[in-house]
């Protein structure tokens, strides 16, 4: 009769097979802000080696809020409509006080 063999790593992992989580609340959204800046997952595999993924988002990429998406379902509808928006502004544009540093004049 052959015995099967178990992976020593995974018997002393300290993870419950089983978790309750009644009565328990979680914070929508709390790591919402941060998570749209950019995020890494950390792999780590059996033979020890770890991988480490970085993601965020592309150069020229804009995360629409779930409100304006509902309106926007694709690329294309954004930037048709502000190639739109972009024909109502003035050719030249004006030039702006920086507001951001009041000691600056």
């Amino acid at each position: 009769m052959n015995k099967v063999q178990t992976n020593k790593k995974i018997q002393d992992c300290d993870m419950e097979s089983e978790y309750n989580f009644t009565g328990k609340k979680g914070v929508r959204g709390k790591y919402y802000r941060a998570y749209r800046q950019g995020h890494k997952v950390r792999i780590e595999r059996e033979d020890g080696s770890v991988t480490v993924q970085y993601f965020t988002l592309e150069d020229g990429a804009v995360m629409l809020e779930p409100d304006v998406r509902k309106y926007f379902p694709d690329s294309e509808a954004v930037n048709k409509t502000l190639r739109s928006l972009i024909e109502l502004i003035p050719s030249q544009p004006q030039e702006r006080k920086d507001t951001s540093n009041p000691d600056r004049d």
